[in-house]
């Protein structure tokens, strides 16, 4: 497995587009806007790979101001969950908002994934929210 930071644009963005709307979007029935897409150019993206290049996992930081960076669009293949995976995106996620300077990653947790962020360190913040139709938390970590 690598874990590449990709551009913007490039074809393997594409392949993290196509990841997301299948793992994120389809099982609620929503698609992805050009302006959505369009958004995301400040963005930074971290994609996964294995061997052959198929895509495995994927995820972008998206900087806030304050030393504050929002980890969004986590998403790994059904058959790779529960290997490790998950685990890796975030931990380089992490190495990377350092690097970039950032002091505070934070992150809306579906309500099925709130489990996993806890075991890596992140605190729960406020109330559960409703967001694209389904229950999230707010969570954050001290990086």
């Amino acid at each position: 497995m690598r874990l590449i930071w990709i551009s913007f644009t490039s074809p393997p963005y594409a392949l993290t587009v196509a990841l997301r709307h299948e793992v994120l979007r389809i099982p609620l029935g929503l698609a992805f806007t050009l302006e959505q897409l369009a958004s995301e150019s400040g963005s930074h993206h971290l994609a996964a790979f294995d061997d052959e290049g198929h895509i495995l996992g994927c995820l972008m930081l998206t900087p806030h101001e304050g030393g504050e960076v929002q980890m969004r669009q986590v998403a790994v293949k059904s058959e790779m969950q529960g290997t490790g995976l998950g685990r890796a995106l975030v931990e380089e996620a992490e190495r990377k908002a350092r690097e970039l300077g950032f002091t505070r990653m934070m992150l809306h947790a579906r309500d099925k994934a709130i489990g996993f962020y806890d075991r890596l360190g992140y605190a729960r913040e406020g109330d559960l929210f409703t967001e694209v139709g389904i229950t999230h938390q707010q969570m954050a970590k001290r990086l």
